[in-house]
């Protein structure tokens, strides 16, 4: 019988595994978000921004990837603790409220029509490839097909199919994007140790700072997945695990032995995605720089695909197109099951609806599987620009993780229970991380 991991209750208390292969049966939570990032973000984002700049905007990707998962940790850190989802706990930010909702929860609601259009662009993509495969279709009909394929995959759908449809499709495309890079320094187009040291020089040029500045947003984990990061550890049940706040020994115990498990979720997924960021980037770098291919709306996926034709072999495009799809619809799938739980969560806030209650949140979830797409696909339709939707989408992300940082610093000033102080290379980390999604933040609105 499936359990409402939402509701804490002494008869799901369990003590963490001590072993390391009993830790790895509790990941996924971070494997979910991988397979959101590793799509809009790094095959779109971060390959523009290697075409149009070269090597030397390398840095402004791994600095993406790394600086902000300290802020995941500490949200993910105060689900475990609270059991609250993401929007429980910014309603109890400071600062005013409208009608019952906190202003954090409005805003990112206004934001969040920039998103729309970021991952309409991602469904313009996957169009695009599906009718180059199967040019029986136009489009814009495969747009209209592959809403309600998406929908239907993520309508009443559990945490686990979710978790492992994300885990296999992520998977399938970094083995073929890393073999691509090894490839690469067998063609005219191999790259050096200097070309890398080049990209780790911190410079930002001007023409690619719009670029840029998307590609922090989406790249790495963004504000939306941090947000949602929350929602997939409470349905694996770490916060049902660990129960209810309570000040004992054996609830503080228990409750650092998830934290720590939660921690390698995050790490793991953090290695894994950082390594697949910068492959894409490289390949952008290295084959698309040199020969001034920049995608653009209409040719990027076949833009695209010469990063893998001119280090694979012209045969390659037909697996790059397959990779493609599963590594876009990837993000179409995890990203709606991430934006069912964040609007519902959203809207049980501003309403009188209780997302803990396991019936009201599947219909909720249920109802937004299937308008949430159809937004996506019409969008598409009447902007046909892919690679501009999924820019503003990335700025938008900038903003929202302005947001995140602010509820991340409330949550470890005023919230965390001094029992679970983490260590002073933690807040270091943690600080460096808030100081760093700010400055970026600042600076890059302050040229645009």
């Amino acid at each position: 019988m499936h359990q409402n991991t939402y509701q804490s209750d002494s008869s799901r208390i369990a003590e963490p595994p001590a072993r390391f292969l009993a830790k790895c049966r509790f990941l996924g939570p971070g494997f979910i978000l991988s397979a959101s990032i590793v799509g809009s973000g790094e095959l779109i984002m971060t390959t523009l921004l290697g075409a149009r700049a070269g090597f030397i905007t390398l840095w402004v990707i791994l600095v993406s990837c790394l600086v902000k998962v300290t802020v995941q940790l500490e949200f993910g850190k105060h689900a475990i603790y609270s059991g609250e989802t993401t929007f429980d706990a910014f309603n109890k930010l400071p600062g005013p409220k409208f009608g019952r909702a906190n202003w954090s929860i409005w805003l990112w609601l206004l934001l969040m029509t920039l998103k729309f259009l970021q991952v309409g662009g991602i469904v313009g993509g996957v169009a695009m490839i599906t009718k180059m495969v199967f040019p029986v279709f136009s489009v814009e009909t495969w747009a209209l097909i592959l809403a309600p394929t998406v929908s239907l995959l993520v309508f009443r759908a559990y945490y686990t199919p979710i978790e492992k449809l994300s885990i296999i499709m992520i998977g399938l495309f970094t083995l073929l994007t890393i073999t691509s890079v090894v490839m690469l320094q067998k063609t005219p187009y191999a790259f050096s140790w200097g070309d890398i040291g080049s990209g780790l020089t911190f410079q930002l040029p001007s023409a690619a700072l719009a670029v840029a500045v998307g590609a922090f947003g989406i790249t790495g984990v963004g504000g939306d997945e941090i947000m949602m990061y929350n929602y997939w550890l409470l349905e694996k049940g770490y916060a049902a695990k660990t129960g209810p706040y309570e000040k004992s020994e054996v609830w503080l115990k228990r409750a650092k032995g998830w934290i720590r498990i939660m921690y390698l979720d995050a790490l793991l997924a953090l290695a894994a995605y950082t390594a697949v960021t910068a492959a894409f980037y490289i390949l952008g770098a290295a084959v698309l720089h040199p020969q001034g291919l920049i995608p653009n709306d209409k040719e990027i996926i076949e833009v695209l695909s010469r990063m893998y034709t001119e280090t694979l072999g012209v045969g390659a495009k037909d697996v790059f197109l397959i990779g493609a799809f599963v590594v876009l619809f990837s993000t179409l799938l995890s990203a709606l099951a991430g934006w069912t739980r964040l609007f519902g969560d959203a809207f049980a806030q501003i309403t009188r609806a209780d997302f803990h209650n396991e019936k009201t949140r599947l219909k909720m979830v249920g109802i937004i599987a299937w308008v949430a797409p159809l937004s996506w696909a019409l969008l598409f339709l009447y902007f046909k620009s892919p690679g501009l939707m999924v820019m503003l989408g990335g700025i938008a992300t900038s903003v929202i993780l302005l947001i995140v940082v602010f509820a991340a610093i409330h949550f470890r000033v005023k919230r965390l229970p001094p029992e679970l102080k983490p260590s002073r290379f933690y807040d270091l980390a943690l600080w460096t991380s808030i100081l760093s999604i700010i400055a970026v933040g600042i600076y890059g609105f302050s040229k645009l």
